[in-house]
């Protein structure tokens, strides 16, 4: 029992080791070309700490442990919207531009009730089974693609308006070994991660969509609250909140269908009701912009993340 606990520690910590070499050598290259930090934060750090949860996917889609499969994409979200969220909105007020509430808090919110739809194919239309098949993950897909287009012409209006900066010069082989560590990293701690949760699940007798949900999910989203809470220490709030709205985004629109293309995923009901939490959730947030200060995540909100995730923790192993 120890060692699989030992081992997954040990994958976990490959895992965000490699999401941050990869990180730092994509923002590099990102930030030699004047992109915004924004921007960044949606598109290169919400991709580089989305990783885990591709990698981990990946194996767990190619392995039929579906289970692991949502349960890590569900609990990922919910995790980074209830706690990162959370704890970095109690340190400081997070300040969310106009865009993000108007654009990418409410296509986040497209991403869950289109899951929804496409997982609950028995319980909605009583016929066929709650699969995620191959043509619901190429319909995911192509919204990824319209998020990318919406990233792109973003990127394009803000390059117009960048004045001249001086940028430190990075070599080139840094940044590609930097990359190449990082995905090396990745993908062994990934393996890692996956078999030895998987044992320690048997051995307690678990269900893997609570272990997907729980300790997997928390530590695939170490990068997202390590990325955040540094943001938010730098009082750069578009990068906190870009981050943690991004990589919810890609999680659903990207990793998800991924990971259904190896494999056409079942889908368990009663993890549903981790869909519901996240839906509430990324409505809360939508709705705070308008309460208190305008476009601003409060303390007390942030508490308020806190505790209703406390309450689901509760629920999941009651």
């Amino acid at each position: 029992m120890i060692q699989y606990l030992l081992w997954l520690v040990f994958g976990l910590a490959l895992l965000v080791k490699g999401a941050d070499w990869f990180v730092n050598g994509a923002a590099a290259l990102a930030r030699k070309h004047k992109v915004s930090e924004l921007t960044i934060g949606l598109t290169i750090i919400a991709f580089g700490t989305s990783a885990p949860e591709l990698v981990v996917n990946a194996f767990a889609a190619a392995d039929h442990y579906p289970g692991i499969v949502f349960g890590n994409i569900l609990g990922s979200n919910n995790f980074n919207l209830f706690i990162i969220l959370g704890i970095a909105g109690l340190f400081s007020p997070i300040v969310v531009q106009s865009s993000t509430v108007w654009k990418e808090i409410p296509f986040s919110l497209f991403a869950v009730f289109l899951l929804f739809l496409l997982v609950n194919d028995a319980l909605l239309f009583s016929q066929g089974e709650n699969l995620l098949t191959r043509p619901d993950s190429l319909l995911l897909l192509a919204c990824f693609a319209g998020f990318l287009v919406y990233v792109y012409k973003q990127l394009k209006k803000e390059q117009a308006h960048n004045g001249t900066e001086i940028i430190e010069e990075i070599k080139a082989w840094k940044v590609i070994a930097l990359i190449l560590v990082g995905l090396t990293s990745l993908i062994f701690g990934g393996k890692l991660v996956v078999d030895n949760a998987i044992e320690i699940a048997r051995k307690f007798e678990l269900g893997e969509e609570l272990i997907g949900l729980t300790i997997v999910a928390a530590g695939t989203s170490l990068p997202e609250l390590a990325t955040t809470l540094v943001a938010t220490f730098k009082k750069k709030t578009d990068l906190a909140v870009g981050n943690v709205i991004g990589s919810n985004i890609f999680n659903i629109f990207f990793i998800l269908p991924l990971s259904a293309l190896i494999q056409p995923l079942a889908f368990d009901l009663p993890l549903n009701h981790s869909l519901y939490l996240l839906a509430g959730g990324t409505l809360f947030l939508f709705v705070a912009m308008f309460t208190g200060g305008k476009r601003k995540l409060d303390r007390w909100e942030a508490a308020l993340l806190l505790l209703v995730y406390g309450i689901y923790a509760v629920y999941l192993f009651g």
